[in-house]
């Protein structure tokens, strides 16, 4: 392969890295998941999933440079592998090409593109961002709006992701205070650092205990799973330090609250 298409396909790459295990796969496995999908139809499905993952993400670190260069340098803005500038008018390419895509699949598909197109421009070029609800809501919007072009058999999966997503996002956020703080930005763990970490535990433990019930697992089962989300949901409230806030986020992602959801 040539090393400057390498190069392109490593950049995209690094866009989306941080949301393959909360966002993509969750609703990959959920599409698949449809019993009488054709794989022409998966494999469209889950190119759209990801290329608005991919726009959702550039628009975003297009406006994070500050807390970026503290939490995640490897991404392609703050290590130079692409400059704002370009970066910005490829935001703007793909939102376009996002919505004639859609638009090429149906009404659904197109409403739901247009639906989170607008939620990035509040969360990014508004300055929402910094605000919890909005940052919830964007994690959320890309999962709830795949469900234009996916089967009505997975749509149980679908919602139960977006809430899942909309309220445990936030364990994310535990690692990530430091570079927060510099773009003042009001996550969970800034506005409540204690009270945060007894939500983390009672909503991990909420979902587990719902999710084990809604998807009707045995009695081995259940009680396998909450015992997971017991040791991940009390990690949050007693290990403080950035690695191993590191740690229970990857913890969290294999959590019942995670793989349940679907």
């Amino acid at each position: 392969m040539d090393e400057a298409l390498r190069y392109h396909f490593k950049t995209l790459y690094l866009f989306t890295r941080s949301d393959y295990k909360t966002i993509f796969f969750p609703l990959a496995f959920a599409t698949a998941s449809a019993v009488h999908f054709r794989p022409v139809l998966l494999l469209r499905t889950i190119v759209w999933i990801w290329l608005h993952l991919l726009q959702a993400n550039v628009s975003n670190q297009t406006f994070s440079g500050h807390e970026d260069k503290v939490n995640k340098p490897w991404r392609p803005l703050p290590s130079g592998r692409i400059t704002v500038a370009t970066a910005r008018r490829f935001r703007w390419w793909l939102m376009l090409s996002c919505l004639v895509l859609s638009a090429l699949q149906g009404p659904w598909a197109l409403f739901a593109s247009g639906a989170l197109t607008v939620v990035e421009i509040l969360h990014d070029d508004l300055g929402l961002s910094g605000h919890l609800i909005f940052k919830t809501s964007l994690g959320a919007s890309i999962c709830m709006s795949s469900q234009g072009v996916l089967d009505r058999t997975v749509l149980n999966a679908l919602v139960c992701s977006g809430a899942v997503i909309f309220t445990t996002i936030s364990a994310q956020d535990f690692a990530d205070v430091e570079g927060d703080n510099l773009s003042g930005r009001r996550t969970l763990p800034i506005v409540a650092p204690l009270a945060s970490r007894y939500y983390m535990l009672v909503v991990i433990l909420l979902w587990t205990r719902m999710l084990t019930t809604l998807w009707r697992l045995g009695p081995i089962s259940s009680t396998m799973f909450l015992l997971l989300g017991v040791s991940v949901a009390t990690r949050f409230l007693l290990f403080h330090d950035r690695r191993a806030q590191k740690m229970n986020y990857l913890l969290y992602n294999v959590s019942p609250a995670a793989w349940l959801e679907y």
